[in-house]
C-alpha cells in the first residue's frame, strides 16, 4: 500500500501544531485515590468474592436505589447520590465486571485493551471534564483516523478520515494547498438536496462531500457498519460527520480530549468501591432476579437496560439494534513498514472499500495510556482487533430510521407512565450517547432530584445532539 508521508512509529499520541493547541488538557492532570494510596498496578483489581459470586443473597435488603447496569450513567447517579444525599445504592450488572461498555483491562501479555472496541473521551462541556477528573488522573489525546482508500488507479493509500486536503489530493489527484482551495473544491463537488433539508443519509453526505468522496469513503463503510445504504438511514448519521477545509485531522473538535492514565476501569473503582454507600453484585440478571422474588426492597428503580426489554411483556416489536463483534488476534512480531512492535501504522485503520468485510482493525499498543510494560518496549507482539458489525449479539448502536424512531416512541411513552422507574442511558433512550454526553445526562438527572425530588432526565435525548456513533 501507499502510506503517504511522514509517519512516525508509535503513532503520535497528539496532533502537529497549532491542532494540538486547541486541546485543553496541556499535561497530565486529575486524582486517583487508588493510585495516591500506594496502588501502582496497571491492571484493573481483583474485585471481592461477594462482588462477583455473591448474588442478592448477601446484599443488602433494602436500598434506596435499585440500579440495573454498572456503566457510567449507573455510576454516576449511584456515586452523586451517596456523595451528596446520602443514599444507598445497589448495583447490579448481568456482566462480570463493571464499567459498563467502556470497561478495559490488561490481557495475558501486558497490552491494555478495551473489551467494546475502542473508546476516546472528548467534550466540550467543563462541568463534564470537572467531574471526570475527580476519578482519575488524565493524558492529553488527539484521536486521529486512518482509512486505506483506493485512489483513482486502485491503489490503497493511507488517508486522513475524516477528508482533509492530503485525502483529497492522495484519492483523487488534487493538488490543494489552501483552505480556500478547499472550500472550492467542495463548492464543485457538492450536491444540494432537493427539500429544505437532507431527507436521508445520502443526500446529507452528497451536500456536504459530493459524489467522489462519498462513493470511496462514505457508501459502502455504511453499509457494513450498519447494514444499510445511506440512504436508508437518517440524514442525522452523516450529518454528524466533520467536513473541514484546513489540515486539522483531529477526529473530535472538543475542547477537551484525554484517555484516563490506568485505564476506564480505574474510573469506575474510584467512584464506587471504596463508598458504604454502594452495593455490587455482578453476574446478576435483573428480569430473572424479578421473577424469583430476589430482589431487595428499594425505592427507586434506575434502569439502564433496553427499554424493549423491559416492556417485552406488551407483546410489542423489538427495537431494531446494531451489534459488534471482535475479532482478536495477538501478533507476535508485528512489522510495518520496516518497523517492528506494531502492526499498523495507527490506532485506528478504518477499511471504507466492499471487498473487505470488517470495517476497521484497532491496534490498541498505539495509545499513550499504555501499561508500563508496553512503554518500557517489554511487549514484543500487539494486540489488534478486527472489528464487524452484526445484527446479532449485545445491543450497542440503534439504528436510526423512521420506523425505528415511530416505535421508540411508544415505548417512551409506556417508560413515562411507569411509576418509580427512572429509564437512562442510551439503551434506555434508545439514543446514542457519547460519554461525555451520558455523564452530562446522569448529572442533570441527578439535579432534578435535588431541585425536585423526582429522579428522571431534565431533557430529552436528542436534545444532546449526535453522538459519534460507530466511527
Amino acid at each position: 500500500m501507499a502510506a503517504g508521508e511522514g509517519y512516525v512509529f508509535p503513532f503520535p499520541p497528539r496532533a502537529p501544531a497549532p491542532w494540538c493547541d486547541a486541546n485543553k488538557v496541556k499535561g497530565v492532570c486529575g486524582k486517583d485515590k487508588l493510585r495516591e494510596s500506594g496502588n501502582t498496578a496497571d491492571a484493573p483489581l481483583k474485585l471481592d468474592k461477594e462482588i462477583m459470586t455473591g448474588g442478592l443473597a448477601s446484599a443488602p435488603k433494602k436500598v434506596d436505589l435499585l440500579i440495573v447496569g454498572a456503566g457510567l450513567s449507573g455510576a454516576v447517579i449511584a456515586e452523586r447520590c451517596s456523595k451528596e444525599l446520602g443514599m444507598t445504592s445497589l448495583i447490579i450488572d448481568n456482566r462480570d465486571h463493571i464499567g459498563g461498555n467502556v470497561y478495559d483491562y490488561v490481557e495475558d501479555h501486558g497490552i491494555r485493551v478495551s473489551k467494546y472496541g475502542a473508546h476516546l473521551f472528548h467534550t466540550k462541556y467543563e462541568r463534564v471534564w470537572d467531574y471526570v477528573t475527580e476519578f482519575s488522573e488524565w493524558m492529553p489525546y488527539d484521536h486521529r483516523v486512518r482509512g486505506l482508500v483506493p485512489d483513482n488507479d486502485g491503489v490503497n493509500r493511507l488517508v486522513a478520515i475524516p477528508p482533509v486536503q492530503s485525502t483529497v489530493n492522495a484519492l483523487l489527484g488534487e493538488n490543494i494547498q489552501t483552505e480556500e482551495e478547499m472550500q472550492a473544491w467542495y463548492d464543485k463537488q457538492r450536491v444540494p438536496f432537493p427539500g429544505d433539508e437532507p431527507a436521508n443519509s445520502e443526500e446529507a453526505a452528497l451536500s456536504r462531500v459530493g459524489p467522489q468522496l462519498y462513493e470511496k469513503i462514505f457508501k459502502h463503510y455504511t453499509k457494513k457498519q450498519w447494514d444499510k445504504y445511506p440512504a436508508e438511514l437518517d440524514a442525522s448519521v452523516m450529518l454528524r460527520l466533520p467536513c473541514r477545509t484546513s489540515t486539522d485531522e483531529r477526529y473530535f473538535a472538543c475542547d477537551w480530549q484525554a484517555l484516563p492514565v490506568r485505564g476506564y476501569t480505574r474510573i469506575f473503582e474510584n467512584m464506587l468501591l471504596d463508598d458504604p454507600n454502594i452495593s455490587l453484585r455482578l453476574g446478576v440478571d435483573y428480569f430473572k432476579a424479578r421473577e424469583a422474588g430476589e430482589l431487595p426492597e428499594y425505592g427507586m428503580l434506575v434502569y439502564t437496560g433496553p427499554i424493549d426489554a423491559y416492556f417485552v411483556q406488551q407483546g410489542m416489536p423489538k427495537l431494531e439494534y446494531r451489534s459488534l463483534h471482535f475479532d482478536e488476534e495477538f501478533v507476535p512480531e508485528p512489522k510495518c513498514q520496516d518497523n517492528e512492535g506494531y502492526f499498523q501504522e495507527a490506532m485506528v485503520v478504518n477499511y471504507p472499500s466492499p471487498d473487505v468485510k470488517f470495517t476497521r482493525i484497532v491496534e490498541y499498543k498505539h495509545v499513550p495510556n499504555q501499561t508500563e510494560a508496553v512503554k518500557e518496549g517489554k511487549v514484543k507482539g500487539s494486540i489488534i482487533a478486527r472489528e464487524y458489525s452484526s445484527a446479532e449479539g449485545e445491543p450497542y448502536y440503534p439504528v436510526p430510521n423512521p420506523e425505528n424512531q415511530a416505535l421508540y416512541e411508544k415505548y417512551r411513552a409506556l417508560a413515562e407512565k411507569e411509576e418509580g422507574v427512572c429509564f437512562v442511558g442510551r439503551l434506555a433512550s434508545y439514543k446514542y450517547f457519547n460519554m461525555d454526553q451520558a455523564i452530562l445526562n446522569a448529572l442533570e438527572i441527578f439535579d432534578n432530584l435535588k431541585e425536585t425530588g423526582k429522579l428522571a432526565p431534565k431533557r430529552r435525548p436528542e436534545d444532546f445532539g449526535p453522538g459519534d456513533g460507530p466511527k
